[in-house]
């Protein structure tokens, strides 16, 4: 029990140095908060609550504050993500065309909801509103990569072909 509360102590330390790393180049101005959740939620693929309190005690500004931007911004998130983020667009073009049959194939495939992550970690599910694509609808990305035309048949493929990495 001692070594768990000893090891959980080293891995805080460590993103305190981290944090503090990516904050060197700004100044306390509360305008920076934005750019530096930026790089924290690019370092680690999500914003841990150890970087929260770093950041906030750094820029004067309550907690509360800092993570009120946080889950404002959807490019922000609070909990880890998978190795693979697969996102469903559920814009008007692509609900339209079916995509909500990819969204809950998804679901049932990965054995999670929407916002959670797969035990192992691999996977995570979102959904989006707009990907950009619409003449491609409907439209689902992994990570950076969009899939267009989507069906509940790709979505297996893709899912398949991800599990096997």
């Amino acid at each position: 029990m001692e070594n768990d509360k000893k090891c959980s102590n080293c891995v805080e330390q460590k993103i305190k140095q981290e944090i503090a790393e990516i904050m060197k180049p700004y100044t306390n101005d509360k305008e920076n908060l934005i750019q530096i959740l930026n790089e924290v939620q690019v370092k680690y693929g999500y914003i841990p609550k150890t970087a929260q309190l770093e950041i906030a005690n750094y820029l004067n500004m309550p907690l509360a504050e800092v993570y009120g931007v946080i889950t404002f911004y959807s490019r922000f998130t609070l909990v880890p993500k998978g190795k693979y983020n697969v996102s469903i667009c559920l814009g008007t073009a692509c609900f339209v065309k079916g995509s909500k049959d990819i969204l809950e194939r998804a679901k049932t495939k990965l054995g999670i909801e929407e916002g959670q992550t797969t035990a192992d970690g691999k996977f995570s599910l979102d959904t989006t509103r707009c990907v950009g694509a619409c003449g491609l609808a409907p439209v689902f990305t992994v990570n950076n990569e969009v899939y267009g035309k989507a069906t509940v048949k790709k979505i297996d493929e893709v899912l398949d072909m991800y599990s096997k990495e």
